[in-house]
């Protein structure tokens, strides 16, 4: 791995660290958002090992699918995680607080740790 793909693999670490922080404190919707963007970050981790990098989620969270769930690179689970972990995003950032509640909070940030594993696990085959 070259360091720019290290340091966004950190950087998703990172932000499932955060994730868990805002959850224990009660605020869902940005334990969500940070979640969502651990796996973010580890996407464009896997991306980036392909050449591929984009300036907007919606691309990453696409070519995630077509390059490496849709080839069989990745468990083709993580992709439905990584576009319902996008939408939730939205609505953490955006609505009203209260909106997403803990249970959906903490299931996101399972979905989160999974793809970062996973995401690590392909990597290491990246050199």
């Amino acid at each position: 791995m070259d360091s720019v793909t290290t340091q966004l693999l950190q950087k998703a670490q990172e932000s499932l660290a955060a994730a868990r922080l805002l959850r224990q404190a009660n605020y869902y919707g940005f334990a969500t958002s940070r979640a969502y963007y651990g796996m973010f970050y580890a996407a464009e981790a896997a991306l980036l090992t392909m050449g591929l990098s984009f300036s907007k989620h919606s691309a990453v969270v696409a070519a995630f699918g077509r390059q490496l769930a849709n080839q069989g690179l990745v468990p083709r689970h993580l992709h439905k995680y990584l576009l319902d972990a996008f939408d939730l995003r939205t609505i953490g950032d955006y609505d009203a607080p209260g909106t997403i509640g803990n249970e959906r909070a903490s299931q996101v940030i399972e979905w989160a740790d999974e793809f970062i594993q996973e995401i690590g696990e392909f990597l290491k085959g990246k050199v």
